[in-house]
């Protein structure tokens, strides 16, 4: 199998622009997401010969663009009116060129993506059933649970995707079953994506579903349509950067690991 990892980056973001090139324990966070994926795709999967790296960052912004080349890495310009990261990386694996058999989509404001989480999705892709792949992780509290931007994932006995919501799923009826309302029976989403290219080049060009307008969860399109998710499973929790609050995070957690 040949894997391709495309960042999706944009300079624009209500909460946060420019978070892309936010600085983060002396790199920008999204020189730390690419040499993540980068660690991951040039060790232990298959280097494309045709292309020069098997990771790129796929951004509508020149200063991007120009961040990503300075310090060593491979970036494509693509369109500004993408509405999602899946888009934008369609455009950015037909620019590219790519033959991969895998296509990789992590999001540019994840700096903490671990190896690990990276070679799980990869890995299900060893089953020729499987079309789009993703991560769950068991929730760790109650309180994360109710968190309405935590999206929940429910899987049928394969492990794949059953459905994506906002809400609390499964709601559990009897209170009294102590048992089920421990938060590792609900499995938060971690969105990572991985498409088939071929899939990836069909769900770029469905119109958007009523469920995923209802709940605001592109992955609902997917699903309503008829296509397969399967999920994988981490114990890794990762730190996404929405706001400068999510950033000093961050960084005290880097200040930790050193």
């Amino acid at each position: 199998m040949k894997f391709i990892g495309i960042i999706p980056a944009r300079y624009s973001s209500t909460r946060f622009p420019g978070k892309p090139l936010a600085m983060l324990g002396g790199k920008t966070v999204i020189q730390r997401v690419y040499e993540q994926v980068a660690s991951v795709l040039n060790s232990q999967f298959s280097i494309l010969n045709s292309q020069p790296s098997p990771v790129w960052v796929a951004t509508d912004d020149d200063r991007i663009f120009k961040a990503v080349e300075a310090f060593g890495g491979h970036a494509v310009m693509t369109r500004t009116d993408h509405k999602s990261g899946t888009d934008r990386i369609q455009e950015a694996a037909e620019k590219i060129g790519t033959t991969a058999d895998v296509i990789i989509n992590v999001q540019g404001d994840e700096p903490f993506i671990q190896p690990s989480q990276l070679e799980t999705v990869c890995s299900l892709f060893d089953d020729p059933r499987t079309q789009i792949a993703t991560l769950g992780k068991p929730f760790e509290t109650m309180d994360a649970v109710d968190n309405p931007n935590s999206p929940k994932i429910v899987t049928d006995l394969d492990g794949y995707a059953l459905y994506f919501s906002r809400s609390v799923i499964p709601f559990v009826r009897d209170k009294s079953q102590a048992s089920i309302l421990k938060p590792q029976t609900f499995l938060k989403h971690i969105g990572l994506y991985a498409y088939r290219r071929e899939v990836l080049a069909e769900i770029t060009r469905l119109p958007q579903s009523p469920l995923e307008l209802a709940e605001s969860l592109e992955q609902l399109r997917w699903l309503q349509n008829g296509y397969k998710i399967r999920v994988g499973l981490t114990n890794v929790e990762t730190i996404g950067i929405d706001t400068p609050e999510d950033l000093a995070r961050a960084e005290e957690v880097l200040a930790k690991r050193a």
